[in-house]
């Protein structure tokens, strides 16, 4: 099973911080370093010093790091047209020498839409497919042709689909628990499927709709990833966890029951469930950046056992 870091920096974080997490997640061997893609502090959070925009923060980590993967869980569809978007991303796995991957969703958090003036449409999902059209098409297209786009939302004429990423393929991660539409876009233009703070029954339920929805759009079940993302708060003694969990806002009780919470060895069987239902990989929401000690900890006394 592979583990990554994700994070939330919309509640409070500099891009040093962002990237002094980056680094002890490629020091530590973690898989990958993900981030959200919010302008907006959600809760009791007071958000200082103010948002980062993900796909900057991506490129300046990607020029100091050196192997660990990044990406974006999710970027907002509604905050970028999706051809800015392909030059983006394709420019940010450049900078970083193929190392990038593409989580995107419709957006849904309103409220950051209207403090930033972002319009916030009612027909969201349908864009949402479109833009995985337009991004994945411009990309794929071959140097030297052109792609062009006739959508109900964006069109796109005689685009010469540059520049191209550095890897062959960006893998394009879809998520969420809708039953039937979500499935059917992920078996259409997903690599890897994620589903977020579902249980392991909500998962193993989840997973079989993509599976059975890649094989009717003709592909394997197993072409996809499946991966959950899961809230982290693990401690050596039952008073690490507790202080963890407060500095986080959070009981330990409601943490183990929908996250991944308590000593190493309960991480472990935690995880071990997910695996069992068909979860490849974890992202951990590691909600105190500033808590690198808890990363330590997870590389040395989780990860051997579930890798």
């Amino acid at each position: 099973m592979d583990l990554r870091v994700f994070t939330e920096p919309q509640q409070g974080a500099t891009y040093e911080t962002l990237l002094r997490v980056a680094r002890a997640a490629e020091e530590l061997h973690y898989g990958a370093f993900f981030r959200s893609d919010h302008y907006l502090h959600m809760g009791s959070a007071d958000g200082l010093p103010g948002p980062t925009d993900a796909w900057i923060t991506l490129a300046g980590i990607a020029r100091e790091t050196s192997r660990i993967r990044l990406g974006t869980l999710m970027t907002a569809g509604t905050f970028r047209l999706p051809g800015v978007l392909a030059i983006q991303v394709a420019q940010v796995d450049q900078m970083s020498g193929g190392r990038v991957e593409l989580g995107l969703g419709s957006g849904w958090y309103e409220q950051e839409h209207k403090a930033y003036g972002i319009p916030f449409p009612k027909e969201k999902f349908g864009r949402l497919e479109e833009q995985l059209a337009v991004v994945t098409g411009l990309w794929s297209t071959p140097v030297g042709q052109r792609f062009t786009f006739d959508g109900k939302y964006y069109q796109l004429e005689d685009s010469p689909a540059l520049p191209k990423p550095a890897q062959g393929k960006v893998p394009v991660l879809i998520g969420g628990h809708g039953a039937k539409r979500t499935p059917a876009l992920a078996a259409k233009y997903a690599d890897e499927f994620n589903i977020p703070f579902a249980s392991v029954e909500d998962s193993e339920r989840q997973f079989a709709r993509v599976r059975s929805a890649a094989e009717e759009h003709g592909r394997e079940g197993d072409d996809l990833v499946y991966s959950n993302a899961l809230v982290v708060c693990v401690g050596k003694t039952d008073a690490d966890v507790k202080r963890r969990a407060g500095v986080i806002g959070r009981e330990v009780d409601e943490l183990k029951l929908n996250g991944l919470a308590g000593s190493p060895a309960e991480v472990v069987e935690k995880l071990e469930q997910y695996k069992a239902v068909g979860s490849q990989r974890v992202y951990l929401q590691l909600l105190d950046l500033d808590d690198l000690d808890q990363l330590e900890l997870i590389a040395a006394e989780v990860m051997p056992h579930v890798a």
